[in-house]
């Protein structure tokens, strides 16, 4: 029998028991036998539900259902029928039995027992196998498709900017090097250092932080167009909210202002949470429960005041309150937690960097929706940003959500050249060597602004985990490269 036979599990719970005779295929979760009956668990991943098929050791070889242990892959065909039992609507009794794959269930590392978080990210292999993980990698799945969807529908073109670059779109400098010289006696300049006028690329390059300055140039033809690609950014950081290697979201609009820029960032996130909502209904749950059992480990000034479910319907239902800096300044530096000095990073003179506790307080406690934040001191941000008229503040925004803080950052760009490169001018990036993008400024420049979603912060949000980590297949940080 061809293995595109099968029934998926999902379907399989959709179909009337009428004695007709499916094929299932999956992993073995629990196997529980008495001398009349075994009963097996099994999941193929493309539901949160188990499916149960019982075995009489009358007409299945003993010795084989042996083999069908916790972790071994099964293939079994027989009469779909009601259940006897609690859980699910229909059962299959097995007519034939086939092991796929067996696993030695003593060794197994997944077994069917409460793992910590910990445990599952030094076994990434196999945690898919786990409903946690399944669920996230499904709702991750269900997200990047409403991604292009969106865009799609709008009549944005995605656009593949580069993984190698001789650019640091950010200007931090923390970039992981791209090179094919030797590490041990690399060629040496007339100064001392690497010279990589012999490596591949004859230039130094790394690995993209961003895709957005490639992004401002295709919209600068096509008008509208997104980017949606792996970033990388060699920050020796092991906190819950970093990534070595992450996915980021781009899109780049021509003829958009800040305003336009806010409107559908608000929309694009509305929507895409909304389609997860939609179509992960049973996978939100399952994560809704665990978060809830999660809470209640927590002291309780830190515990969320909303459930999962409940924050995604928040974010949905509300319209985004909009502030500019200045006035979130204003709010933070009279609130109660400064004033009581419970911020580990107080507010004092105007310009000081947002961070995440002042996020989380502006979202969760002062206007209890989700803050789009605009007009920040140009000397905090990037270069490429618009400078306001006052001189002092750029046409930049952040959207903050709770229990995440900042989710998208992005602006209004810089259209006026002398502006551009005065500003390049004051941060010491070279002229000569962004040359292409002055280029853009300097034929035919238009009004232009885009915004960037970090894609693990969003599946962070709607899948409700506490760590980074856990929202990535195969996650990469200091000292784990592993899988």
């Amino acid at each position: 029998m061809a293995f595109n036979t099968r029934t998926k599990i999902k379907d399989l719970l959709k179909l009337a028991p009428e004695q007709q005779t499916v094929t299932v295929m999956g992993w073995v979760r629990t196997r529980r036998s008495n001398k009349h009956v075994t009963f097996i668990a099994i999941n193929d991943g493309s539901c949160i539900q188990n499916y149960q098929i019982v075995a009489d050791p009358a007409f299945i070889d003993e010795e084989l259902l042996k083999k069908a242990a916790t972790g071994a892959c099964i293939k079994s065909t027989g009469k779909l029928v009601e259940s006897q039992g609690a859980g699910q609507h229909t059962e299959l009794i097995v007519e034939r039995l086939e092991i796929l794959g067996e696993a030695d269930p003593e060794a197994y590392p997944i077994q069917p027992k409460k793992h910590s978080l910990e445990f599952l990210r030094e076994n990434a292999h196999l945690r898919m196998r786990t409903n946690t993980f399944a669920a996230i990698m499904r709702i991750r799945h269900q997200l990047a498709f409403s991604v292009h969807e969106y865009f799609h529908r709008k009549g944005f073109f995605y656009i593949q900017t580069p993984i190698i670059t001789a650019s640091d779109a950010e200007g931090a400098g923390e970039m992981f090097r791209v090179s094919v010289l030797d590490p041990k006696n690399p060629p040496l300049n007339d100064q001392g250092g690497v010279d990589f006028t012999q490596d591949f690329f004859e230039r130094e390059t790394n690995l993209t932080v961003s895709g957005q300055l490639e992004g401002e140039l295709a919209a600068m033809a096509l008008s509208e167009i997104y980017t949606f690609g792996p970033t990388f950014r060699a920050e020796n950081s092991n906190t819950t909210r970093h990534l070595a290697e992450f996915w980021m979201i781009e899109p780049e609009m021509a003829f958009y202002d800040a305003e336009d820029n806010q409107n559908l960032a608000e929309d694009f996130l509305k929507y895409i949470i909304s389609q997860a909502l939609l179509h992960c209904h049973d996978d939100l749950e399952f994560l809704d429960k665990r978060a809830s059992e999660e809470e209640k480990n927590k002291k309780a000034d830190q515990r969320n005041e909303l459930s999962l479910l409940e924050r995604l319907k928040f974010v949905i239902d509300n319209q985004f309150e909009r502030i500019t800096y200045t006035q979130a300044w204003e709010i933070l530096r009279e609130s109660t937690p400064n004033k009581k000095k419970k911020f580990a990073f107080p507010i004092d003179a105007w310009g000081t960097d947002l961070q995440s506790e002042h996020e989380r307080f502006l979202v969760e406690k002062h206007f209890k929706k989700p803050v789009i934040i605009s007009d920040y001191p140009k000397a905090i941000k990037s270069f490429y940003m618009k400078q306001n008229a006052d001189g002092k503040t750029v046409a930049a925004m952040d959207i903050l959500f709770p229990g995440i803080g900042e989710i998208v950052g992005g602006s209004q760009r810089e259209e006026n050249l002398d502006k551009l490169v005065r500003r390049m001018e004051e941060l010491n990036i070279s002229r000569e060597e962004m040359w292409w993008y002055l280029d853009t400024r300097r034929f035919g420049t238009a009004p232009h602004a885009g915004f960037g979603l970090g894609f693990e912060r969003l599946v962070l949000f709607v899948t409700g985990m506490g760590n980074i980590r856990d929202v990535i297949p195969f996650p990469r940080t200091p000292g784990n490269a592993e899988f």
